[in-house]
């Protein structure tokens, strides 16, 4: 630019500056995410049309209950009144005190001070809070273990240990995860359940959030509560939640049976789709958030929502859990082998960073059906689930009924008369990827998914 004039040489230098200043942010940056949250919380036909490009099949329950009741700012869900409870996680004085029929103590101050983060960091906190402290609902049967359920009852001596076979985890300090006393809408003091009811997990006496909960039978538990009580219950809701079994319930909206097993939540930035049926399409972090804010007012009843600014913050928060780390590899050559034969026989399905993957029409995976055809979710498809930290993750597949990685590779589960499945006698079909491969195949790459 030697002969140029000094003017045009500023003007250009003036222009190539605006140009880089007027460059988005990179997405998934604070200064990204900073913008999505303003759209979120601020303007409601954002928050509509990423409610609509989120759901794969607008005419499920799922779908149909959000698009006639989120996002029309003064009617539907958005009139109903904004919930800011008072909580407090039950520790083991609280427990201590549930046992002698003493509620406990609340904080004087609600879960959140009304001052909107201003950093990802201060987000991911509060979204912290949100997930172990901001209390679902009342849980009537979780209540029920933890106090005595008559004036003249007393807990058993080993109260403690009965919770625990049911899920009901504590840590060594004795402290109960997912579990809070709280001021329900209502004013009464009650015990609720938090997201951390079934999205951590106790290993080697350190909380693990965003671990299924694997050992938790909700399904149990009610029916202890309807035993004790004396209460009368259907008897096909009877059946029913007995089948549930640890580490899975159906809390769907239909009345199809189709109860599916407790998911990680490792890798949920790297997931195109949400639910095992693929019910959301992972826009961004708007639909996330959307599916926390639902989730949280359905569980209410309908009777409140939480601030959305809370919403938000359990989406951020849920972003940011890590996974534990992964299991040592103790023969790098064949690991080196189970990756190779992970490129061939599973990336096309598992194809993300995280080994998730687009959904699969459920002929084509040829489990059971019901829930990817279910009214309530149903899609046709089954979302592919990540691989992160895999070896852990058992049960496997959407329905928990498979025990181990060598059952799900291997054409022993598909037998009539086969007895190793989780939930009962009998071949568990479907899933067909990898039984064909020899001995050493099928060794090596459970040798790789284990280092996952």
């Amino acid at each position: 630019m030697s002969g140029a004039r000094p003017g045009v040489v500023v003007i250009a230098l003036l222009a190539t500056v605006a140009c880089r200043r007027a460059e988005p942010p990179r997405p998934w940056s604070e200064a990204w995410l900073a913008g999505e949250a303003d759209r979120y919380l601020g303007a409601v036909a954002d928050r509509r049309a990423a409610l609509e490009a989120s759901l794969v099949n607008p005419d499920n329950v799922y779908s149909r209950q959000r698009l006639k009741a989120y996002g029309y700012e003064t009617s539907g869900w958005d009139a109903l009144p904004v919930w800011n409870p008072r909580s407090r996680p039950i520790d083991r004085a609280a427990a201590d005190e549930l046992a002698r029929r003493v509620w406990p103590t609340l904080p004087a101050e609600r879960l959140w001070d009304g001052t909107r983060p201003t950093t990802q960091a201060a987000w991911v906190a509060l979204g912290r809070r949100v997930f172990f402290e901001f209390p679902l609902r009342p849980e009537f049967a979780v209540e029920h273990v933890l106090t005595p359920w008559s004036p003249t009852a007393e807990l058993p001596a080993d109260a403690a240990v009965q919770a625990a076979a049911l899920g009901l985890e504590r840590t060594p300090a004795g402290d109960v995860p997912g579990l809070v006393v709280f001021d329900d809408v209502d004013g009464k003091p009650r015990v609720g359940i938090t997201c951390a009811i079934c999205h951590t997990a106790v290993r080697d006496g350190v909380v693990v959030a965003g671990a299924a909960r694997r050992g938790l039978d909700l399904g149990k538990l009610r029916l202890a509560y309807y035993r004790d009580t004396g209460t009368t219950v259907d008897p096909d809701l009877t059946r029913r939640m007995a089948t549930w079994g640890p580490g899975r319930a159906d809390v769907t909206e239909d009345d199809d049976e189709d109860p599916v097993a407790i998911p990680d939540l490792w890798g949920l930035r790297d997931q195109s789709f949400l639910t095992h049926a693929g019910t959301i399409r992972h826009i961004g972090p708007a639909a996330l958030a959307i599916r926390q804010e639902t989730q949280l007012l359905h569980a209410s009843g309908l009777r409140v929502r939480p601030p959305r600014e809370l919403a938000w913050a359990l989406a951020m928060y849920l972003y940011s859990i890590e996974p534990p780390p992964a299991r040592p590899v103790t023969n790098a050559a064949v690991v080196a082998r189970g990756a190779e034969l992970f490129e061939v026989h599973c990336r096309l399905c598992h194809g993300s960073a995280s080994g998730g993957g687009d959904p699969v029409a459920a002929e084509l995976v040829g489990t059971d059906p019901s829930l990817a055809h279910g009214k309530a979710r149903g899609t046709g498809r089954y979302r592919v689930t990540s691989l992160v930290r895999v070896a852990d993750a058992a049960p496997y597949l959407h329905d928990g009924s498979v025990p181990t990685l060598a059952l799900l590779l291997s054409s022993d589960r598909l037998e009539p008369g086969f007895t190793g499945g989780v939930r009962g006698p009998g071949p568990i079909r479907g899933h067909l990827y990898g039984i064909d491969l020899r001995v050493p195949d099928r060794d090596a790459l459970i040798r790789y998914l284990e280092s996952r």
